[in-house]
Parts: structure tokens; sequence; C-alpha cells
């Protein structure tokens, strides 16, 4: 009976690593590449002549999101239930705070979707001239920036209580444990800078962006250490801690 525990949890670990590995290979794309070839800080005629030429890129940039998120609710879900033995209040702290983005993510989307429409040619915009139109779809692509942003902040929030829960595996995860919550708390600073303190935010991401990479160290923790070596002795009874 224990063996075969063991073997649902490694199973489990490897399942959450495959996820993890699907949002880092899938979510650049729409959350990065995208917005870095299509917006021209500053340039509205650049950005609405960009999205014109490259329509297909920006829907490209669209689905990413979409399905990025569709599997971010799985891999919550799924990290949830594998830690959730080792300290169930902590899981549900990192759940909360991982579920809490996605829709924002989902209704950000509506900005690009938005962008398209306005350059679309469409009838119903013919009271606009061709200045105001590339303003509007310079404004959309701009609060999609801003949306990405305020998700970051919940992202770098919700690798908080994940790096609790791997600290506290023990395992070959402490090391891992660090990486995530530095990673966490770039993420953070990143988006604080962006939104709150904008003259500082150029520095504050040269070096979030290295630190940020920490997070990829959970990756393969899970599709190498933690599919091999689950549950080799956590930090156990958990009775006694719940009590504290």
């Amino acid at each position: 009976m224990e063996q075969s525990e063991s073997t649902t949890l490694r199973r489990q670990a490897l399942q959450c690593g495959a996820l993890y590995l699907l949002v880092v290979l899938i979510a650049p794309i729409g959350i990065v590449y995208v917005p870095s070839q299509l917006f021209v800080p500053a340039d509205p005629a650049s950005t609405a002549a960009a999205i014109r030429s490259s329509l297909g890129l920006l829907r490209l940039g669209i689905a990413s999101e979409l399905v990025h998120q569709v599997i971010e609710v799985f891999l919550t879900l799924a990290l949830y239930r594998l830690f959730k033995p080792v300290h169930e209040n902590w899981a549900k702290q990192m759940l909360l705070l991982g579920l809490v983005p996605i829709p924002i993510v989902f209704a950000n989307t509506l900005n690009e979707i938005a962008a398209t429409v306005v350059l679309g040619g469409y009838t119903f915009l013919a009271p606009f001239n061709a200045q105001q139109i590339e303003v509007l779809a310079y404004l959309f692509m701009r609060l999609h920036n801003a949306g990405i942003t305020v998700a970051s902040v919940f992202w770098g929030l919700w690798l908080l209580p994940l790096a609790a829960l791997l600290w506290r595996l023990a395992f070959g995860s402490r090391v891992v444990a660090v990486l995530v919550a530095v990673a966490g708390c770039a993420y953070t600073l990143d988006a604080f800078a962006k939104l709150v303190v904008p003259s500082a935010a150029v520095y504050v991401s040269m070096a979030a962006t290295a630190l940020e990479a920490g997070e990829l160290a959970v990756v393969a923790w899970l599709l190498v250490v933690g599919a091999r070596l689950w549950p080799r002795e956590p930090s156990l009874p958990l009775a006694r801690d719940e009590a504290r």
C-alpha cells in the first residue's frame, strides 16, 4: 500500500513538472515575444503598422496566453494535490495565489482582441480618422502590457508558499526553494516598480529578469528529482506542525 502511494506521488510530481514545462514553453510567446515585436513605445503609428502587417502573430500571442492559462489551472490544482500532505495551509495559499492571476490574463487578452478590431477596417469605425485609430490600437496594446504587469504581482506571490513547501520537503529541494523564493520576490518587485515607481522600472527589470529565471529550477526538480525520489522523508509529523 505504501509502495503504491509512493508511486502515485512520484507520478503526480512528474505530471506537475510536465504541465509546468508546457507553461514555460508556451507563455513567453504571448507575454514576451509578441508584444516585443508589435508594440513600439511612444509610437502609435509604428505600433499600428506592425500589427497590420503581422495580425497572424498577434493572434498567435492571444492563443498562447489563453492556452497557457488553461494549463495553469490544471498545474495549480495538481501542485496543490501534490503538496497538500506536506503542509495544507501553505498549499492552500499557493492554490489561491496561483488561481487569482488566471482570470486577469483571460480578461487582459481582450485588449489585444480590441487592437485587432480597431485596425480591422470595420465600417462602424468610420467616425474615427486614421490617426485616432492608430492611437486606439496603441492604447489597447499598452493596456495589455499593463495587465501582464498586474498579473505578474501574483505570479511572484504564488511562488513564495511554493518555495516554503519545497524547503520543507528537504530532499534535494532547499536550493531550489531559495531560487524559487528569489524569483517570486523579483516578479513582485519588478511589477511594483513598473506600476508605482516607473522611473526606476528599467533598473529593477534588468536585475529582476535574471532572478526570475530561478523559477525554472522547480520545473527541472519536479521532472528529475521529485519524480524519482518523492516522498523521501519530508519533515513530518504534519499533525504537530498544523497544531502550532
